[in-house]
């Protein structure tokens, strides 16, 4: 089996505007990705997804260029079964043969970024197409799957102080959740106006539902540390976030200083960086984000740290449909997994681009049981709504 086909687009989805909300990254009108398709000789189709932003935060362009012109190019004629080798090469680039041959990595200079955000969008596929051609759910081919049901926590979270309790139970009543994440952070301009709402917020829903926060990175460290005191007696399940990942050692500061779990990981790339958050004691929960990562390959590689290590998993699955479904195989294989994110945002990247219905049910997301990654990609969405020129 041969790959003949790679295909990349920028996918523009527009977000009706009663459904759109503010946060730090400003007013989300569309939902953007790069979505990757590739093909075999034998008629097989595998879909990726890479990210270089969040949501409609970022531009796809360059992305995008680089799967159809640079690393697409270099996939015609390969094995798709030879998943692992693919990553490595693409990782390694020129000193790849060198790099086999030693028995550890000599990446290519710049390897983070776009580099890897290319290689999870070509990762995915590479897996969606191997689990076609066996006739099994990637989740088989990873080991097999700790059960055909997961629990889903609801992902949202924006409203003021005075409507965050009644959104967020909105969540409960919708999809029987008994997890809810809220944002918090630049978007409210101190620490004392996020306290504030996360309090209104447990008030609300009061002890039984576990409450999240996620300040997407935008507190200093001693901001960061005012407001898990402010929110001390609200019994949070984890602080997404609190700094930016380039300051591990403010995050592990935070850590030191907070009773409540500290989450990262949705702006990592590669084992790697996720090594340096374990050893650098900053995380309790690792959060890899498959579509930029690495893919399948590297999220389940971060899983095993993760597990080595006696800590959690729960990947940012704020995304399109390639890059979710994708995390529910990593979350089915992965012992360490726990938790799978599920937006309630308006997120139509996920529910355009599949034809079967994503749904949670009694709090939980059933795991794909067809082959490849089990998602059936409505095409007529991508030709609708994938950029021109």
């Amino acid at each position: 089996m041969k790959i003949t086909s790679a295909q990349a687009w920028w996918v523009q989805i527009p977000i009706e505007a009663d459904k759109q909300h503010v946060s730090d990254f400003g007013r989300l009108r569309t939902f953007d990705s790069a979505i990757l398709r590739l093909e075999t000789d034998d008629g097989l189709v595998g879909w990726g997804e890479g990210k270089n932003a969040a949501g409609s935060a970022g531009d796809y362009g360059t992305l995008v260029h680089l799967l159809n012109t640079e690393f697409g190019q270099r996939l015609i004629g390969r094995d798709p079964a030879d998943v692992t080798y693919i990553w490595e090469d693409f990782y390694n680039g020129v000193r790849a043969g060198k790099a086999r041959k030693a028995g550890h990595v000599m990446p290519d200079l710049a390897r983070r970024g776009l580099t890897v955000a290319a290689i999870s969008a070509i990762d995915i596929a590479l897996w969606d197409i191997l689990g076609k051609a066996d006739g099994k759910p990637v989740w088989r081919l990873l080991g097999g799957a700790k059960s055909d049901r997961l629990r889903a926590y609801a992902s949202g979270g924006w409203a003021d102080k005075d409507n965050i309790g009644a959104q967020l139970q909105s969540y409960v009543d919708t999809g029987g959740f008994n997890g809810v994440k809220m944002r918090v952070g630049a978007m409210d301009g101190t620490p004392h106006r996020s306290a504030e709402r996360v309090i209104a917020a447990r008030n609300a829903l009061g002890p039984d539902v576990e409450l999240m926060v996620d300040a997407h990175g935008t507190y200093t460290v001693s901001d960061a540390k005012r407001f898990a005191y402010l929110v001390r007696d609200c019994d949070l399940a984890w602080f997404e976030e609190p700094v930016t990942g380039d300051d591990k050692i403010g995050m592990a500061e935070v850590r030191a200083a907070s009773h409540m779990p500290i989450s990262a990981g949705e702006s990592e790339a590669t084992r790697f960086d996720f090594r340096d958050l374990i050893v650098g004691r900053c995380v309790d929960i690792l959060q890899p984000d498959p579509a930029c990562c690495g893919g399948i390959t590297e999220a389940m590689r971060i899983g095993t740290l993760a597990s080595s290590f006696n800590l959690r998993l729960a990947p940012h699955l704020w995304a399109g449909a390639p890059c979710f479904f994708a995390g529910l195989h990593v979350c089915a294989a992965s012992p360490a997994s726990f938790m799978v994110e599920f937006s309630l945002g308006a997120n139509p990247m996920i529910h355009n681009l599949s034809n079967d219905p994503v749904t949670v049910v009694d709090g939980m997301v059933a795991i794909p049981q067809t082959p490849g990654i089990g998602l059936d990609m409505n095409e007529a969405v991508i030709e609708k709504f994938a950029k021109k020129g």
